[in-house]
Parts: structure tokens; C-alpha cells; sequence
């Protein structure tokens, strides 16, 4: 017995908190910021002052020790305090002072006798009398009860009912109870009911009652726990006793305040739930059939939870509890037949009683029998059908509605309506089905069984009466709920619901609330998105399922309306190739079944297509062009390829999904269907289906760019490979032009656009060479050539693309294509060239000048997919480009619209002019020379005379004259066809890019194909061409100041891919001339004085560093393809006398920008070039005109003879013998600066260290003697006067 009962405490411990919270928000651990308040049958404040204190502790004294019947009936008439801070019924003052003088004597008495041993500091047991002898119970359990350990709860009521189950026993046994039973009373005589119990027993029930009404700790928790184990076990305790107690011990009257009210109605509350739970109401029915106790309970609750709102929900669920536990025959015949419950469901739907409609349904689901009694609240007879019609859900919506007052708490009937909506048994059935069936295409659906369609049925109908018309039409609180029941419909929904359930209004609910981050409901919105996707979890079908929803009712927009990437994280998470697969399907679904669109208002400002002059006039007229069903397919297209981006599976099953979207984009952007909307191809063995309204065809050029840059993403990650079990290769391209070439011969289909004669005969010509060019590839390993075949086959399919998309623009340039692609595979199987393309000229163009201005040509209106196929071909064939074809691309690098200030036409096509102006620097050296400064010329430019592009190769132009001498009229004239391409599509644009910026456009696109060329070419001579163009157009003000953007792109290519590269031009090609004259013009322009200008002069700052960088950087390089080419010291000569003109420059000219740190790092390089103007430099430092000048070289000096005498032996010998010939020279640079002292102080300290550095070198080579000798004393004796000991040390190393 003992066991059970601990088990039973656990039991009731385990579920008290949940029934003391659920509907009354009741804090289940303690809160000290409560005190205690007082019952209606307490009087007196609980443990208000010290004297009551006394008494108490008196009270349980006399208890503990004295069980005389007189102390303990003058007790009964006291106030006694109760563990749980609730005092007993109030008395009068006269008696209250009665009671403290009983208690003082009785105290005095006490005090006399010896005290016996306490069982326990705070339980102070009840002894037995001589005759007779009780049990003992230990009152200090009704402090433990209250405690705010769980534990200690329940070991509390275990002991509690231990002691008084020992106490009622040994009571019952007592053969004269009449005689006794007052010296056990503990409290007074009254008519309570609880005649057969013990003393103790009464004390308790008393006691526990009054306790649950605290809301002290957890008393209330801890004593209706008490109360429960106490009713349960004790069965003397009459039902109708304890119900009579419970109200006159809590009752409420008007005295009593807010708080002091409703701690009473939740004690009763408490006290209720305590007979509920202990199983009494159950054990009297099976003892007694006609028992009224049954019937008062529910009446009592019925009255109690009309009192208040916050008390209905927990009385129905007080009265659930019972019900569980009682037979349906009990349930039947005594709960539904209780007075007042008839009339409390008859009165729920007009007052909008959402527990009376809980309590009903849960009943309902017990009895499993209709009845009249529930009023309207139930169909009758019941089912799930009419329980779910819109009648009847429209009735109970009152109802449903004001179940939002227990919020942020869920009302316990949504969980019982969902329940009954959505069944257990369908989830797993459902999405099970769903996730098998749609991964197989062109089948039928699933035949949904009758219960299926009527829970679809009855959960549209929920939701678009309940929640669309009743929730989310109202409040904010309301909208609250409405997205917490959409979530517990989420828990039991299957995949294929959920558009039911994410309707059109439930997603623009949640685009307003997330639209607007400074209100309530959008913390709601973005809590219910977290949990709408950690319901979706791993799984592809519920994945699939919200983003059509989403996306459907929003019409693609719902990323962009919320300012979030909800949509973009779900499409994100694709792992499998059925889960893209069905995601795809899906999208084509909802691209083609236009019947499913959604057509409620929406916002209209977001429907305009920016694309919609691609269409005619009568696209843009209709109105299909426009509105949310255009922008919804948009999305749908665009999402396509960009499902791509985050797969990561192996080649064959990204083939797969690659193919179904390439036959999407192809069949919905290509081809319409002549007879009605369906096609059915025998050779594809697939039905492909169209929009019943044709698609605008805005929609068809956005097919064509994705289908562009699908093929375009294919070609970058796959190579002509075979699939691991199929023979056919794993290329897209391939794949994507036999499809093509299959529908052309459907005669029931037709392309979207009709062609005329000549774009007719460039797609046949397009499809014809493609064929062939991949019958080669497949025959060739994977080679050079493979890879040249692959990148033009490519090439040859984004052009046919744009033939069809821009028809009459690209016929020309797909025939000169088709031409290269015959020269350039001649030994192929192609297909042969008929009338004018047959005639062989003696002249004709290189192949690669025909393929370079094809390319050119098709570059400034290309898209990006285009520009990557055309830069693929460049990649594999610009190791045998021509001078001729690469000075095209340069000069349209260095081509210029704004005229010269001062046009010469005749320097137009002269070479050697052109020459002198690579670095355009010379007007502005001399202008320094004859002191003008920057500010007197308002409009110097770095290249001011570079205006047209007739620039040729400076590297070549000994081997030739004429660089163009290879071009016909036609090419010479090329660049202006170029440049008429990129403005005739904007010059009827009011308002469209301006010439310069279409013009820096197609210059950064052909500075991608320079790049690639010097990335696969770094040691050809071409490159110092390259290099030479480049340095040209990056010094050139104008292009810092039409684009930043070019200038930058110019200075990185000619950094990290020339200045950089990890190799440099090499070979006979690379010609000494041309070194010479590249390394003179930078060494120029690092001299080159730079205007000031008044405004901008951080930018103008930034650039002058940049053009003296490029001139460094440049000297560096050339100066190590020099050193490279081991030349003969005479062939060395004009490159030694560049460097003595621009030392002449550096001592002569103030204005010169030369550093002298630039030089001094070249001969640290290059020591070479040191020994060779090592005189020429003590010769011109010796006569410098400024101190500054003199004193500067004097590094120069110092870092030239530093060189001489480092190395073997040999090279010793060597360098003693150059500086042996230059003593004299050097003796006279001693002369100058000991004769004509600097004036600074600064300047005379670096003029000291030089002379004691000299002359320690000089010793060092041991010619000290010979420097001496040819010193003139004058010299002498000046350098012994400024330099002291330092001059005499020296010259004792001489001796």
C-alpha cells in the first residue's frame, strides 16, 4: 500500500505544475514578491506580529505534548496559524484574549515540567493518551508541502498521509469514540461533515483546503498534492463534506479585494482538481450507481468557471479528468445529466465560449454517442464532414475567435479540432506517396481514396473559413494565433496539403508582417518561418511544397517584398538529384498551368517588365505581357539554372538535371505549338506542353539568356566525356542542338519568331558545321584539337542563339564563323561551301585575322554567355594570332572619340612618329627645360599628341615599314565597323549609355582576350607589343578620365600579367632595337615632369605615383629581358648612351623627376651598366650646377664603387682596373667638393661620409698610393683640413 501510494504522489507531483498552469499562469516555482493573503474565513493577517508568532508556536506545543481535552478545546476556538500562511476562522477580540491566556498557563504549566525529546525540530508529533493510544502525526509536514523543492514536496505528503492513514486506522478501531473523541479534536465542533474522521484527519482537511488558496511559495501546488493523496486514501473524507468545506472555507465576499477574490476562486479551483484527481468520484459511482456527487461536482465546477474567464478552461479540464476516469455509462448518465451544463453549451456560441466547445468535443470522443445536449455546439448526428462544413465552422468561429484570451498559450481546442481534421494515419501514407509519384513523370496522379478527398475537402474548408475569414481578418492577436495553428497543422500535415494550408492570404499575411520590421506581428512572422522550415527539415517533398506556395501566392516576389532570403535559403538546400528533379517538375508545372495562377489583387507596381521592348507592339498591348502571372514565370526561369549553383552531386546526375531544365528553357524560349497546347515526340518519347496563353515574348529572350548561360556553365565544368554507363558523351551543348534539331522537324511545331532567308541559312549552316565539328571531337583524344573543336562547337551554338534571339544582326558574322571553322579543320568531314565562299583569293586574310575580327565583331553586343565562348576559342587559338591581328585588338585599346587639340594629319600614318610618341613626353621635357612651369600650360596631357590609333608594333617595325601592309581597305577601316556596332543600338535611346561608356565597355571585353593571351603566351616577343599598347593607353590622361575602371584593369593586366608573369619574351624574335627604344621612352617617362593641377589633387597625386611606378617597374623588366639575351658589350652601347642622356638630363635639368633611389637600384641590378657610366657620372658630378644634384649623386658614386669590389678575382681585377681609369676624375669630384662646400649643414655631413667611404674602397683595392699621386696638394690640404684624423688615418694605409 505504501509503494502504490508513493506512486501515486509521483504521479500527481509529475502532472501538478501542468494543471495548475494551463489556463491560470501560475508560476510553478516560488516567488518571493507574493506574500500571503488571507482566506474569507481568516480574519487576522498570517503571521502579522510577533505575539501571533508566540501563539502559533505555543499552539503546537501544547499539541505536541498535551493531548488533555481542555487545552485542546479552548484551542478550537483560536486563530490558529496554519503552515501555509492562512490563518483560521476569525473570532472575536474578547475570545482572542481568552485564547492567549489559556495558551499562557498552559505555557507556564509546560515550562515547570521536564521538556521530552522532540522528535524533530520542526515535526512536533500529536501523542497518544494513556488509554487508548493514536498514532502520531508530525504537523511540521504542512511547511514542507510548501516548500519550493519538488522532492521535498512529495516526501512531505508521503509522510502526511502515512501518519494520518495510521491515525484514521487506529481511530476506526476504537470501540468508544463518543467517550474519547474529544480529547482529539483540534479544532472546535463543527457541523463539517467529517464525522467518522479522526481529529487529525479534520485538522487536516481543514487545514489543506484553507492551504491551497496561498499563494505563498508553492503552497498551493505542494497542499492540493497533500489534499489529493490525503482524499484518495482516507475514505472516511464524504465527497459531499469536502465540497461543503471547500466553499465555506473559500468563500469570496465584496469585502474581499482583487487578489484576496481570486486566491480563493483558485484554491477552490485547486481543491477541485485535488477530488478530480484522487479517483474518489469513480470509487463512489461503482459503490453507489445513483450517486449525486457526480452530478454536484460538475455543477459546482460549471458555477465556478462562470465566475471568471481565466477559471473556465482548467474547470473543463478538472471535468475532463474526471471523465477520463469514469465509464461512458457514468459519463452518460451523470456528467452530460449535471444542471447547468445543458444551458452552459446552449449559451457557447452566442457569447463565444471556446472551453464549452473543448469540453464538448472531448466528450464527444469519449461517449462516442450523439446527443441533443451539446447543443449547437456539435452536428447531430456527428461527423467530421459536418463538423468541417462552412455552416456549420461559420457558427463556431465566435467561438474560435476568443480563444486568443489565454495567449501566447495555444487554447487546448485547436490540438482537439486538428485531431479530428487531420487523422494520425494519413502523414506517413501521404508523404510516402507524394515523394514516390512525383519523382515519376507523365504519369497520372495517385487516385486519392474518399477519406483523402474528404480531409482535403474538410482542411480547405477550416482554413478558409477559420483562418483566412475569421483569424487573419481581424486583430493582430489574432493573426498571432492564426500562425500558431498553422503550425500545429504543420506537425500533422502531409506535403501534398500544404498549398491548402499556405494559401494566398496566409502568404501575404506574412509579406505584410515581414515587410514592416517595426511591428508586433513581424517577430510572429519570422518565428513562424523558422519553424515552417525546420519542418521541412531534410525532406525534398515538404522543401518543394513551400517554395511553390510561397512563391506562387506572391508571384515570385516574396524575397523581395520581405527584404529576406527565406526563398533563396530553401532552394538552397537541394543535396539529391530527385529532390532537383522535383523541384523542376514543379516549377514546369507551375509554369504551364496557368488555370492554377493565382488572381487576387495584388500590388501592380512590380508587374512592369523591363525587357518588354524586346517584344512587338502587340505584346506590349496585350495584357499578358504585364502582372504578377509575367512575374511569377520570370522567377520560375531565372530559378531554373540557379538550382545548379549550390548541387553538389557527380557528373552524371547533374547531366540529368541539366538536361530537363535545357529542354524547359528550350521548348518554352524556341518553339510554339501550332495545334493546341500539348506535343508528343516519338523519337523523345515525351509529351512537352505550352501555356494555353502564348508566352510574351519578353519571357521567350529570357529562355534564351538562361539557356545561354546554362550551356555556357556546362561548358566550363564538363569536357566531351562519356557517361559512365551510356555511350553518348556528357556534353550539354550536343545534347541541347539533336533536341533542337528534332523539333525544328515536328511539323506541328514552329520557333517562336519566323526567320528570313539569311538567318534561315546561318541556323541550317550552324547546325550542319556543329554536327560535323562534333563527329571530329569525338574522334580525337583529348588533345589541342579536341580542345579547339569543343570551344568552337560552343561558340557555334550561342551564335545560333542569338541569330534566333536578334534575328538580322548576326547572319554575317555566322557565315564568316562557319568559314573559319572550314579552314581551320580543312582535313574535316565539313560540309561544303557553294557560290562566292568556293572562290580562292591569292590575298586572302590570315585565318586567325578572319577569327579575330569575327570575334571582335561579335563582342559589343554579345551577352555573358556569349563573351565566355568566345573567350574559350581565343584561349585554345591565340598561340598563333598574327601581329596583324593583335595590333587590331590594341587599337581599339587606344582608341580615342574626343579629336585632337591640334590634329596633324600628316603624322597620321608615319611609323617613325608614331615612335616618338609611345610615352608622348617631349613637349613636356623641353617646356621644363626652358622653365615653364606645369601650371602655364592649362591642358598638357601625359600623351597629348596620342589622338588616333595608328600605332604599330615598335618591337617589328624594322622587319616592316608598314604594319598594315597586310590588310585590305576593308580591315583597315574594321575598328570604325566595330565602334558603328556598339552605338547603332543606342543612338534612338533618349537616356541610354553614352558612346564613351559603350566604347570603355567593349575595350575592358577585349582586355579579357589580351589577358588571356599573355596568361598563355607569357614568353612570345608579342608580348612587348602587348606591353608597349597597354603602357601607351594607361599613360594617356584620357583613360583615367573617361573610365577608372579601364585605367585599373590596363595597370593590373600590366602588373600581375606581364611585369609578373613567371616567364618574359624570350628568343630571336625579341630584337635589341626594340629594347632600346621601349627602355629609352620609360626611362624618359620616369623623368618626365608632371603638371600640377589645382583640382583633384589627391587623384592627380594617385596617378603621377602610378605612371612613375609603371615606368620603374617597366625599366626592371626590360632590363632583364636585356640581360637575358646575353648581348655583346658593343651591341650594349646605344643602351649605355640611353642612360648617359638621362643622367645629362638628371644633372642638368631641375626639373627632371628621375630618382636618384631608382637609378641607384638600377646599378644595384645591372652592375654592368654602373662600370660603364661610372665616369660619366664623377665627370657630370663634378660640374653639377646645384648642390642638391651634386650631393644626391654622391650615392650613385658610392653604390657604383661599392659593386666594383664585390665579386671573384677576376671580376676584381676588372673593376680595379675601371676605377683606376676614373681616378682623375675622381680626384677632381674630391676637388669640387672640398673647394665649394655645400651650405647646409646636412649636405656637408653626406659630402664627409662620402669622402672617408671613397677612400676606405680605394684602400681596399689597395689604390690609395695612385689616388694620392694624382690629388693636387691644394685638394690635399682642404680634405686634411675638414676631415682631421679621419684624412691622416687614411693616409697611413697608404704607406
Amino acid at each position: 500500500m505504501t509503494e502504490s501510494l508513493y506512486f501515486n504522489i509521483v504521479s500527481f507531483a509529475g502532472r501538478e505544475a501542468s494543471v495548475s498552469v494551463r489556463g491560470l499562469r501560475i508560476e510553478a516555482e516560488p516567488n518571493p514578491n507574493l506574500n500571503p493573503r488571507t482566506t474569507p474565513s481568516s480574519a487576522a493577517k498570517p503571521m502579522g506580529s510577533s505575539s501571533k508568532k508566540r501563539s502559533s508556536v505555543a499552539e503546537e506545543q501544547t499539541l505536541a505534548t498535551d493531548d488533555s481535552p481542555k487545552p485542546l478545546n479552548k484551542k478550537s476556538k483560536s486563530t490558529a496559524v496554519s503552515g501555509d500562511g492562512q490563518q483560521e476562522t476569525s473570532v472575536m477580540p474578547m475570545e482572542r484574549k481568552k485564547k492567549r491566556k489559556a495558551l499562557d498557563k498552559e505555557r507556564h504549566r509546560t515550562s515547570s515540567q521536564p521538556q521530552p525529546k522532540l522528535v524533530a525540530s520542526e515535526s512536533k508529533p500529536v501523542p497518544s493518551t494513556a488509554g487508548g493510544a493514536l498514532p502520531e502525526f508530525h504537523i511540521g509536514v504542512f511547511k514542507d508541502l510548501a516548500a519550493a523543492s519538488e522532492a521535498a514536496r512529495e516526501a512531505a505528503a508521503k509522510q502526511m498521509v502515512t501518519e494520518l492513514k495510521a491515525v484514521q486506522s487506529a481511530y476506526d478501531a476504537r470501540e468508544e469514540k463518543e467517550n474519547g473523541e474529544g480529547g482529539f479534536k483540534l479544532e472546535a465542533e463543527k457541523d463539517d461533515g467529517l464525522d467518522n474522521c479522526a481529529p487529525s484527519v479534520r485538522y487536516a482537511v481543514r487545514r489543506l483546503i484553507r492551504g491551497v488558496s496561498s499563494s505563498r511559495e508553492c503552497a498551493r501546488q505542494g497542499f492540493a498534492l497533500g489534499l489529493t493523496v490525503l482524499a484518495g486514501t482516507v475514505h472516511n473524507i464524504k465527497i459531499e463534506s469536502f465540497l461543503k468545506l471547500v466553499v465555506n472555507l473559500l468563500e469570496v465576499t465584496s469585502s474581499m479585494k482583487g487578489q484576496e477574490a481570486k486566491d480563493c476562486l483558485l484554491g477552490r479551483l485547486f481543491a477541485y482538481g485535488a477530488l478530480a484527481r484522487s479517483g474518489r468520484l469513480t470509487m463512489e459511482w461503482n459503490i453507489d450507481k445513483n450517486t449525486p456527487c457526480i452530478r454536484e461536482f460538475i455543477t459546482v465546477l460549471i458555477s465556478l468557471a462562470n465566475k471568471k474567464r481565466y477559471l473556465q478552461e482548467p474547470a473543463v479540464l478538472i471535468i475532463l479528468d474526471v471523465v477520463d476516469k469514469l465509464p461512458v455509462e457514468a459519463v452518460v448518465n451523470h456528467v452530460l445529466e449535471a444542471p447547468g451544463l445543458h444551458e452552459w453549451f446552449e449559451a457557447a456560441i452566442e457569447v463565444g465560449n471556446p472551453d464549452a466547445l473543448f469540453l464538448a468535443l472531448k466528450v464527444r470522443e469519449k461517449i462516442c454517442i450523439d446527443s441533443s445536449l451539446f447543443g449547437k455546439l456539435l452536428p447531430n448526428p456527428f461527423n467530421s464532414s459536418e463538423l468541417f462544413s462552412a455552416d456549420h465552422l461559420s457558427s463556431l468561429s465566435n467561438c474560435l475567435k476568443e480563444s486568443t484570451f489565454c495567449q501566447p498559450r495555444v487554447h487546448s481546442v485547436w490540438p482537439v479540432l486538428i485531431n479530428i481534421l487531420l487523422p494520425n494515419t494519413i502523414l506517413q501514407i501521404e508523404d510516402a506517396a507524394s515523394a514516390s509519384n512525383s519523382l515519376k513523370k507523365h504519369k497520372k496522379s495517385r487516385k486519392s481514396s474518399s477519406s483523402d478527398e474528404e480531409i482535403a475537402r474538410n482542411l480547405r474548408s477550416f482554413c478558409e473559413i477559420i483562418i483566412e475569414g475569421s483569424l487573419l481578418m481581424s486583430s493582430h492577436d489574432r493573426k498571432h494565433l492564426a500562425f500558431d495553428v498553422l503550425f500545429l497543422l504543420l506537425q500533422k500535415l502531409p506535403a501534398s496539403l500544404l498549398p491548402v494550408v499556405l494559401s494566398y492570404k496566409v502568404v501575404q499575411c506574412m509579406v505584410d508582417a515581414l515587410s514592416a520590421k517595426n511591428t508586433w506581428l513581424f517577430k510572429v512572422a519570422q518565428h513562424f518561418l523558422k519553424q515552417l522550415s525546420d519542418w521541412v527539415g531534410d525532406d525534398d517533398v515538404r522543401r518543394v511544397a513551400v517554395i511553390v506556395a510561397i512563391q506562387k501566392h506572391s508571384s515570385g516576389k516574396f524575397d523581395r517584398a520581405t527584404r529576406t532570403k527565406h526563398v533563396k535559403d530553401f532552394m538552397s538546400q537541394f543535396k539529391t538529384e530527385p529532390g532537383c528533379m522535383l523541384f523542376v517538375q514543379n516549377l514546369i508545372n507551375l509554369f504551364v498551368d496557368e488555370g492554377n495562377a493565382v488572381e487576387e489583387p495584388s500590388d501592380q507596381s512590380q508587374t512592369t517588365d523591363e525587357n518588354s521592348e524586346i517584344g512587338s507592339i502587340e505584346d506590349k498591348d496585350s495584357p499578358r505581357s504585364n502582372g504578377n502571372s509575367e512575374f511569377l514565370k520570370s522567377w520560375v526561369i531565372e530559378s531554373l539554372p540557379s538550382i545548379l549553383k549550390f548541387l553538389k552531386l557527380d557528373d552524371e546526375e547533374k547531366f540529368r538535371v541539366q538536361k530537363e531544365i535545357m529542354k524547359f528553357l528550350a521548348v518554352q524560349g524556341l518553339f510554339t505549338a501550332s495545334l493546341g497546347s500539348e506535343v508528343t515526340s516519338f523519337e523523345l518519347q515525351e509529351k512537352f506542353r505550352w501555356p494555353k496563353s502564348p508566352t510574351s515574348n519578353s519571357l521567350c529572350k529570357m529562355c534564351i539568356d538562361q539557356l545561354q548561360l546554362l550551356l555556357a556553365n556546362a561548358q566550363k565544368g564538363e569536357g566531351s566525356r562519356p557517361l559512365a554507363n551510356s555511350t553518348e558523351p556528357n556534353d550539354l551543348g550536343s545534347y541541347f542542338m539533336k533536341f533542337f534539331g528534332t523539333f525544328c522537324n515536328i511539323p506541328s511545331v514552329s520557333l517562336f519568331r519566323s526567320l528570313d532567308d539569311a538567318d534561315q541559312k546561318a541556323v541550317k549552316s550552324l547546325q550542319a558545321v556543329e554536327a560535323r565539328l562534333s563527329r571530329e571531337e569525338r574522334s580525337h583524344d583529348c588533345n589541342t584539337d579536341a580542345n579547339k573543336l569543343h570551344a568552337l562547337r560552343y561558340l557555334l551554338i550561342q551564335l545560333l542563339l542569338q541569330v534566333l534571339l536578334c534575328p538580322g544582326e548576326y547572319a554575317e558574322a555566322a557565315s564568316e564563323l562557319v568559314i573559319c571553322c572550314k579552314k581551320a579543320f580543312s582535313g574535316s568531314d565539313l560540309p561544303e561551301s557553294s557560290g562566292e565562299e568556293d572562290v580562292e583569293v591569292d590575298d586572302a586574310p590570315e585565318l586567325m585575322d578572319v577569327l579575330v575580327d569575327t570575334l571582335l565583331s561579335l563582342l559589343p553586343q554579345s551577352s555573358a554567355p556569349m563573351r565566355s565562348s568566345i573567350e574559350q576559342v581565343f584561349k585554345y587559338f591565340c598561340g598563333d594570332i598574327t601581329d596583324d591581328g593583335l595590333m587590331r585588338m590594341l587599337r581599339v585599346i587606344k582608341k580615342q572619340l574626343k579629336p585632337a587639340r591640334h590634329p596633324d594629319t600628316a603624322s597620321v600614318s608615319d611609323d617613325d612618329e608614331d615612335d616618338d610618341d609611345f610615352i608622348n613626353i617631349e613637349d613636356e621635357i623641353d617646356q621644363a627645360e626652358t622653365g615653364e612651369t606645369g601650371e602655364s600650360d592649362g591642358q598638357t596631357d601625359d600623351s597629348e599628341s596620342v589622338v588616333e590609333v595608328e600605332e604599330a608594333d615598335h618591337g617589328h617595325s624594322e622587319a616592316s615599314d608598314d604594319s598594315d601592309s597586310g590588310m585590305d581597305d576593308d580591315a583597315m577601316f574594321r575598328i570604325d565597323t566595330y565602334l558603328a556596332q556598339i552605338f547603332k543600338e543606342k543612338k534612338n535611346h533618349a537616356g541610354g549609355e553614352t558612346a564613351h561608356s559603350q566604347l570603355v565597355l567593349f575595350k575592358l571585353r577585349i582586355l579579357s582576350l589580351l589577358e588571356i593571351f599573355l596568361h598563355e603566351n607569357p614568353g612570345k616577343p608579342q608580348v612587348l607589343m602587348v606591353y608597349s599598347n597597354l603602357a601607351q593607353a594607361f599613360v594617356n590622361p584620357h583613360t583615367a578620365e573617361v573610365s577608372e575602371q579601364l585605367g585599373q584593369r590596363i595597370w593590373g593586366i600590366l602588373q600581375k600579367q606581364i611585369f609578373k608573369a613567371k616567364d618574359y619574351p624570350r628568343g630571336d624574335g625579341v630584337h635589341l632595337s626594340t629594347l632600346e627604344s621601349l627602355l629609352e621612352k620609360s626611362l624618359k617617362l620616369a623623368s618626365k615632369p608632371f603638371k600640377r593641377q589645382k583640382s583633384k589633387q589627391s587623384a592627380a597625386l594617385n596617378r603621377q605615383k602610378m605612371v612613375s611606378s609603371l615606368a620603374q617597374t617597366s625599366t626592371f623588366w626590360i632590363l632583364k629581358i636585356i640581360d637575358s639575351r646575353n648581348f655583346s658589350q658593343s651591341e650594349l652601347e646605344k643602351i649605355i648612351q640611353i642612360f648617359r642622356d638621362v643622367l645629362v638630363g638628371y644633372f642638368e635639368n631641375k626639373k627632371s623627376q628621375i630618382k636618384s633611389g631608382f637609378l641607384k637600384e638600377i646599378f644595384r641590378r645591372r652592375p654592368w651598366i654602373g662600370h660603364a657610366v661610372f665616369g660619366f657620372i664623377l665627370e657630370r658630378c663634378g660640374s653639377a650646377k646645384s648642390d642638391f644634384r651634386r650631393v644626391e649623386a654622391l650615392d650613385l658614386v658610392m653604390e657604383i664603387m661599392k659593386s666594383l669590389t664585390s665579386g671573384n678575382s677576376d671580376e676584381q681585377n676588372a673593376s680595379k682596373k675601371i676605377l683606376k681609369n676614373s681616378l682623375d676624375k675622381l680626384s677632381h669630384l674630391m676637388k669640387e667638393l672640398a673647394t665649394n662646400l655645400p651650405s647646409k649643414a646636412a649636405r656637408r655631413s653626406e659630402v664627409q661620409k662620402f669622402y672617408v667611404k671613397a677612400l676606405e674602397i680605394l684602400s681596399k683595392l689597395n689604390l690609395t698610393k695612385h689616388y694620392f699621386k694624382a690629388l693636387a696638394p691644394d685638394t690635399e690640404a682642404a680634405l686634411a683640413a675638414q676631415l682631421g684624423d679621419q684624412f691622416i688615418t687614411l693616409k697611413k694605409l697608404e704607406k
